[in-house]
């Protein structure tokens, strides 16, 4: 039988609040939340802990969808992509400026498009918009 699994579109308005969201759903019953990363996201739903059991079929649906894009697109990202250049001693900061550049020539992906790649990435989900 396929799981289902719903997140509120509604409540998120940036990158800190899709991981709120993401905890309250995926992460009922652990006693630790996921971190703000698109790595953490991935492992996450590649099952064993959390809302998802291994390889199960889930179906995922994502209420308000378009407000979640809305939120986590060029802004949100640029604003993340400016952040981790803060940071060199922990990003690649020739990496990232070119990230930068493209999201802001509007041609790189944005924070909602990779986080659709990672879903894509695993097979036993299926994502509905709503």
């Amino acid at each position: 039988m396929t799981k289902t699994l719903t997140l509120d579109g509604a409540r998120i308005r940036d990158i800190a609040s899709f991981y709120a969201e993401v905890n309250r759903v995926f992460m009922v019953g652990e006693d630790w939340t996921l971190g703000e990363s698109l790595d953490a996201l991935d492992d996450m739903l590649r099952g064993g802990y959390g809302a998802i059991e291994g390889q199960e079929p889930v179906r995922l649906v994502w209420n308000n969808m378009a407000a979640s894009q809305a939120a986590l697109g060029i802004a949100a990202t640029v604003a993340r992509l400016r952040e981790k250049l803060q940071r060199p001693d922990l990003y690649d900061a020739d990496r990232i400026g070119r990230q930068l550049d493209a999201v802001e020539r509007g041609e790189g992906p944005t924070y909602f498009d990779t986080i659709l790649h990672i879903l894509a990435d695993h097979p036993n989900i299926e994502l509905v918009a709503a």
